[in-house]
């Protein structure tokens, strides 16, 4: 059922890799950060900050949606209460998107890369709140988004680098030197950038 279900959307040159802001990123949103994206086509792109973390916590989120009361949230076991809320991109910040590992699925739930999906539904936030969720997930409001051609142009004018991702740096909690460890990935150290890199 897996590789049917993975093969009903076709993926994009960058679905599945980080962007990584290089240090001449004039957009405040977007300064040092490290973004997956989700979906790349000729239509645009979309992706998820994965460095940024959410004062908000997972509780919060479960008594808004009314999912828990008070009592409820009580009782909550401590992963539960644990789990990373991050400040996904600057569009829809009031919406939540679920990242995991492909062991949860639902009808919403659409592939992202062989090992990643993407959930946007309550379902999947009632299933973590019980304790019957992915093995590995993390809730992003908001998310960063590109029209058609903006992302090339921007990679082509130095604003970001990009290589495949790792599973391992998305679900990471350290938010603090990620981005110089998914700089690390391409063999890259933040002192060796600048603005005018790769121009000949």
């Amino acid at each position: 059922m897996m590789a049917t279900f993975q093969k009903k959307r076709e993926r994009g040159q960058l679905d599945g890799h980080f962007l990584i802001a290089m240090p001449g990123m004039v957009d405040s949103n977007f300064a040092r950060t490290v973004i997956y994206v989700c979906a790349h086509s000729s239509d645009g792109a979309m992706g998820f900050i994965l460095n940024r973390p959410q004062q908000l916590t997972f509780t919060d989120v479960l008594r808004h949606l009314d999912i828990i009361d008070q009592d409820e949230a009580i009782r909550l076991p401590d992963k539960t209460r644990r789990f990373q809320i991050q400040s996904g991109g600057p569009v829809e910040t009031g919406r939540g998107f679920v990242l995991h590992s492909d062991d949860y699925l639902s009808t919403s739930s659409i592939p992202v890369s062989d090992e990643i999906c993407l959930t946007a539904t309550l379902d999947i936030v009632r299933a973590i709140s019980r304790g019957e969720g992915p093995a590995r997930a993390t809730m992003m409001l908001g998310y960063a988004g590109w029209g058609a051609g903006q992302l090339e142009n921007e990679i082509a004018n130095n604003g970001w680098l990009n290589c495949p991702a790792s599973e391992d740096l998305i679900f990471d909690r350290d938010f603090g030197d990620k981005y110089d460890r998914a700089l690390a990935l391409m063999g890259v150290a933040p002192a060796m950038l600048s603005m005018d890199a790769g121009h000949a």
